[in-house]
């Protein structure tokens, strides 16, 4: 790779890792979640398919399975859809709602790390799957955890208890 090239891979990735951490064209998670009151963890609004348990749930198990499919050959996804989606419509308890958080932000971190590591090149495909690159996992993350948050905050706006 010359240096042009490098600098601009380096630019990629910069600008992948600020797309998966920062509140660039919308709210964050972090930011959707901040404030939410625990009874209205498990509410599933009127004409709603989920609660907002459900939802970041969700997250943290596609996140995961996105993660270890790109980094590990061997990784098993769980049976779509039924295994993407908890039945329970609230969290057993706030440790379970914690765990599930601190899940998705520490899967968030191992993700970045690969995106940091100048050894993982972002375009080659994995050995593995069917043409998924680093880049294109990446690309995947931010636009389906953006795509969760924005229910997050539309259920939230529903149940009257968003800014």
């Amino acid at each position: 790779m010359n240096k042009d090239s490098s600098k601009q891979d380096d630019i990629v990735r910069e600008q992948l890792i600020k797309l998966l951490q920062g509140e660039q064209a919308h709210a964050s998670f972090d930011n959707a979640i901040n404030g939410l009151h625990e009874k209205l963890r498990g509410v599933v609004p009127e004409n709603l398919p989920y609660s907002i348990w459900q939802i970041v749930e969700h997250i943290r198990i596609t996140q995961w399975d996105i993660l270890e499919f790109s980094r590990n050959a061997n990784h098993r996804s769980p049976k779509w859809p039924e295994s993407y989606w908890p039945k329970e419509k609230d969290p057993k308890d706030n440790a379970q709602w914690e765990k599930t958080i601190k899940q998705i932000k520490e899967d968030q971190d191992e993700f970045v790390e690969l995106l940091k590591d100048e050894g993982s090149d972002l375009y080659k495909p994995f050995p593995w799957g069917d043409g998924q690159n680093l880049l294109r996992e990446a690309m995947l993350i931010a636009d389906h955890n953006s795509y969760h948050t924005g229910e997050i905050i539309v259920i939230r706006r529903l149940l009257k208890n968003w800014k």
